[in-house]
């Protein structure tokens, strides 16, 4: 990610556009995600396993709607 500083811009200006640069391209939440190897079987398990977690959250907010 490059950001070239335009003119009369402040240095913090400057770090809010690449902080929003980089939070739109996904790079750190693909970094995140490829920190640590996961078998094709332990991915699907955890995907699974968020699957489960939107069930149900899913359910108890049905649940309380009424």
């Amino acid at each position: 990610m490059q950001v070239v500083r335009r003119e009369g811009e402040t240095f913090e200006q400057l770090m809010r556009r690449f902080k929003q640069g980089v939070e739109r391209s996904g790079l750190l939440r693909d970094m995140k995600r490829k920190r640590y190897h996961v078998s094709p079987g332990q991915a699907r398990r955890l995907k699974a396993q968020a699957a489960q977690r939107r069930q149900r959250r899913r359910a108890l907010r049905q649940k309380a709607r009424g």
